[in-house]
C-alpha cells in the first residue's frame, strides 16, 4: 500500500508541531494558541492531530529498517 502522501502530510504536521514547541521553549510563545485561541476546540484538534501524527510516524522506524534490509 502506498502511504507516501500520508507520510509527507503527517511529517509536515509534526514538523509544525515541533516548531511550535521550540517557540514555547525559547520564547514562551504558543503559535497555535495565538492563531486559534487558548485551548479552543480548534487548537485542541490541532494538538491532537500533531500527537496522532507523531504516533503514526513511529512506524517509520520499522519501515526504514525494512527498506535497509532489502
Amino acid at each position: 500500500m502506498n502511504t507516501k502522501w500520508l507520510d509527507y502530510t503527517l511529517l509536515t504536521l509534526v514538523i509544525i508541531g515541533a516548531i511550535n514547541w521550540g517557540l514555547i521553549g525559547f520564547f514562551r510563545f504558543d503559535l497555535v494558541a495565538f492563531i486559534f485561541g487558548n485551548m479552543s476546540w480548534l487548537s485542541r484538534i490541532i494538538y491532537a492531530l500533531v500527537g496522532i501524527g507523531g504516533l503514526y510516524l513511529l512506524s517509520a522506524y520499522g519501515r526504514i529498517r525494512s527498506m535497509d534490509e532489502t
